[in-house]
């Protein structure tokens, strides 16, 4: 269980493919303290640590890219296909954050790390202080996104506006550019979504 308040920027190391599975190697400010199965979000995406490559001295061992540490995550088929996951390319960021600590506060808001579809930037302006963004996003969940309700974008708890059947604008502030992966992000470019939980929960009794 996630905030979407985004810890760390990661940046992609090295990518390998293993049949129909990815394997990516991450090095970030935090991978020198993560441990083996501990589940990390990467752009909102839970993945479980599956080894961690850091020397004595702080610095990478086995050809890793300068003081911060390596860790090695894999995504599955059926995660490539739900997310971003697949275009990602060596020297990427990625957001990243570690799981809830239950005696914490909830700054964001209750994010899974399950990703239910990948929406489209249509639209990036830059005003006098912040950045509106836009995006578009498939029509079938709809009925999950409301004016002003939270919303998971790679992994960031944000708010939205301008909400209509298939798109919402998001405005964002200087902190959360700067240390977020919103940064690069520009028309055409494709972000994981997770939406609300609770809204999942009662869409789905009201069905039921």
């Amino acid at each position: 269980m996630f905030t979407g308040i985004i810890e760390s920027l990661g940046k992609i190391d090295s990518i390998d493919t293993h049949g129909t599975n990815k394997t990516f190697w991450v090095s970030s400010p935090i991978s020198h303290e993560l441990k083996i199965d501990q589940s990390i979000s990467h752009n909102g995406v839970c993945l479980t640590v599956e080894e961690v490559n850091v020397g004595p001295d702080g610095r990478t061992t086995g050809g890793g890219s300068g003081k911060d540490g390596l860790h090695r995550v894999t995504a599955i088929e059926e995660t490539l296909e739900k997310t971003n996951l697949d275009t990602w390319k060596t020297g990427d960021l990625v957001n990243l954050e570690r799981c809830l600590q239950m005696n914490g506060r909830l700054d964001g808001h209750i994010v899974q790390g399950h990703v239910d579809a990948t929406a489209t930037c249509t639209h990036r302006k830059v005003l006098d202080g912040s950045w509106e963004f836009r995006f578009e996003f498939p029509k079938k969940f709809s009925h999950l996104v409301i004016e002003k309700g939270s919303i998971s974008l790679n992994g960031i708890s944000l708010t939205i506006f301008n909400v209509k059947r298939t798109r919402f604008d998001i405005a964002v502030i200087p902190y959360t550019y700067e240390h977020t992966n919103i940064q690069s992000i520009k028309p055409g470019d494709k972000a994981n979504l997770e939406f609300d939980m609770i809204g999942k929960y009662v869409s789905r009794m009201m069905k039921a």
